[in-house]
């Protein structure tokens, strides 16, 4: 059993679960703070991908960083770099489609933070920096964290964009969901079975890992 869309899988997952995480909480903290009909319209613009076939996203990004369009042209012919068809386009794919879910629950958090620990924290003199890393983000910390597995989960398992951006090329751009839907495809259904295991797998010790993780942070406060 060859290994490599599982090694591959994560490591997409990491990367842009990673960049959603700094992305995402940011973007949720301003737009928390805008006037409504900012929110109203950032908001739909940012939700877009969640509601979108992952299909849809897939052929958007192509018709961004494919090699014959502005972007992935570009990047071709001054650094002779292919935005498609590599496993790191797969990143791409992933990051647009899991970004909705960590801005969402990131900004659920921050709207019900009570602000007035802020103040308290202001008339102390403590910088708003300060304020944001140890007193803003423990208090979101579960919706934080919420947002941040359901987002890796989500870029483990992603299909429809990542195929469409990035292919199947087993050893080179091969996931784990691609491979299942290569492997049922050709008639594999056994091999294509153990892989939907161990996706099922890795969601449940990561899903099992974080409500073990909440219930300890839970008890500490209730400390």
């Amino acid at each position: 059993m060859d290994w490599f869309p599982l090694l591959n899988s994560i490591r997409i997952a990491l990367i842009s679960t990673v960049i959603i995480f700094f992305v995402g909480i940011f973007s949720a903290y301003y737009i928390a703070k805008a006037p409504r009909l900012v929110k109203g319209v950032l908001d739909v613009i940012l939700t877009l991908p969640l509601v979108l076939p992952p299909t849809v996203v897939g052929y958007l990004l192509l018709r961004v960083l494919g090699p014959k369009r502005i972007i992935g042209a570009w990047f071709l012919e001054n650094f002779d770099l292919k935005l498609t068809m590599t496993w790191w386009s797969a990143i791409f794919a992933t990051t647009v489609v899991i970004f909705p879910l960590m801005y969402r629950t990131a900004r659920g958090a921050f709207e019900s933070f009570d602000e007035t620990l802020a103040y308290s924290a202001q008339s102390l003199g403590l910088s708003n920096t300060y304020i944001f890393w140890r007193v803003r983000m423990p208090y979101c910390r579960q919706g934080i964290l919420a947002g941040t597995v359901l987002a890796f989960a989500r870029a483990l398992g992603e299909y429809g964009a990542t195929s469409m951006i990035c292919g199947y090329t087993p050893g080179r751009t091969a996931t784990i969901s691609t491979t299942v839907y290569q492997l049922w495809r050709t008639n594999d259904d056994g091999l294509a079975l153990k892989w939907v295991m161990v996706n099922l797998a890795i969601s449940f010790v990561v899903l099992l890992a974080v409500n073990m993780l909440e219930k300890k942070n839970g008890k500490k406060g209730g400390i």
